[in-house]
């Protein structure tokens, strides 16, 4: 019986010592939600919101009237909370202003946040003789050369002093020539000019 009890408390001593050594359960950490912050697109200073721009608007005290909208070819926008709010034309700040003030009708203190989630309305185009032709969107200023760049470069049989650069100014378009060979070579530097939006440069 005495060896009986012996055993039985040296047992329960391994088992206390092994306890210890082991320590406590990790805890798992918790995984946190994506904010709005973590899908932003990377917008140039003074960005302008436009058509087909993908916007998240996130109302913090009221989730259910969250979510992603898309601008309309018209300017607006429409939530689950509000209809036809003009979003074309604003920087993403003037328009978390405005659907604050359009909120604060339904709801109390709405504080609502705007993020550009996807820019699709500040694109150039470039077609022809280049290795990769399309739409290329505008994070930030792009020129003729970089755009080419971006294009892959050209094929074997571009004519490269003969590019030109279609662009719509108040309301006319009009043709911008580029001479690659002459610009790469240090001269007519002026023609490698800054694209913007809705340019389309031809590679004949």
């Amino acid at each position: 019986m005495q060896r009986l009890a012996t055993t039985v408390i040296v047992f329960l001593l391994t088992a206390s010592a092994l306890a210890q050594q082991a320590g406590p359960s990790p805890v798992k950490a918790e995984a946190r939600p994506r904010s709005a912050e973590s899908s932003r697109a990377i917008t140039p200073p003074g960005y302008v919101i436009g058509p087909e721009d993908v916007l998240t608007i996130l109302f913090w005290r009221d989730k259910d009237m969250s979510g992603d909208v898309v601008v309309r070819p018209d300017g607006k926008i429409s939530t689950p909370l509000l209809n036809d709010v003009q979003a074309a034309g604003l920087s993403p700040d003037e328009l978390r202003v405005r659907i604050n003030e359009e909120a604060s009708r339904y709801i109390e203190d709405p504080n609502a946040t705007v993020v550009v989630k996807q820019i699709n309305s500040r694109k150039v185009f470039i077609t022809g003789e280049v290795e990769k032709p399309g739409a290329y969107v505008l994070t930030g200023p792009m020129t003729v050369l970089q755009l080419i760049a971006n294009a892959g470069g050209f094929k074997e049989y571009a004519k490269r002093g003969d590019i030109v650069i279609m662009r719509t100014e108040s309301g006319r378009q009009i043709q911008l020539k580029f001479d690659y060979s002459a610009v790469v070579a240090g001269r007519k530097l002026q023609q490698n000019v800054e694209l913007k939006p809705g340019d389309t440069v031809v590679v004949p």
